[in-house]
């Protein structure tokens, strides 16, 4: 079902992804950082449907199937450096602290924070071409907004 998203995502150099491509692969990370301490809470998977709603202007039903579409794909895509770069091809700079944010919310959602899930952050943020004191500030507006 994803082979030609994931052939795309993973070849040596992925073009930029078009608005649906772009959306799931934003929504398989979003799942990703939810799942990187081992655990996928119920309020992770809430936050997810929100922030796919908030910035795809969907409905929670379509939020609802595009985050089940990307659990799927998420399992299935196993390179997280160039998941993560065709991503940062996709969305403009002046957008990846908003994604960024996003991701830190996920993360958060649960109430815990543990090491595997900041050494992903700062692996992901470094690979959005984002600093580590923008990473730091994601993540208090993150923190604010929960």
């Amino acid at each position: 079902m994803f082979e030609k998203l994931l052939s795309r995502l993973l070849a040596p150099a992925p073009e930029p992804l078009a608005a649906p491509d772009s959306q799931l692969a934003l929504a398989a990370l979003l799942v990703r950082a939810a799942r990187a301490d081992g655990l996928y809470a119920a309020e992770e998977v809430e936050r997810i449907d929100r922030v796919l709603m908030k910035r795809h202007a969907l409905g929670p039903f379509e939020a609802a199937k595009l985050r089940v579409e990307a659990e799927t794909l998420e399992n299935e895509a196993p390179d997280t450096v160039r998941f993560t770069r065709a991503l940062k091809e996709a969305t403009p700079l002046e957008e990846r602290d908003a994604l960024l944010e996003a991701l830190w919310s996920v993360v958060m959602a649960d109430g815990l924070r543990d090491a595997q899930e900041d050494r992903l952050m700062r692996l992901v943020a470094n690979l959005l071409g984002l600093s580590d004191v923008q990473n730091a500030q994601a993540r208090q507006r993150a923190g604010r907004e929960a």
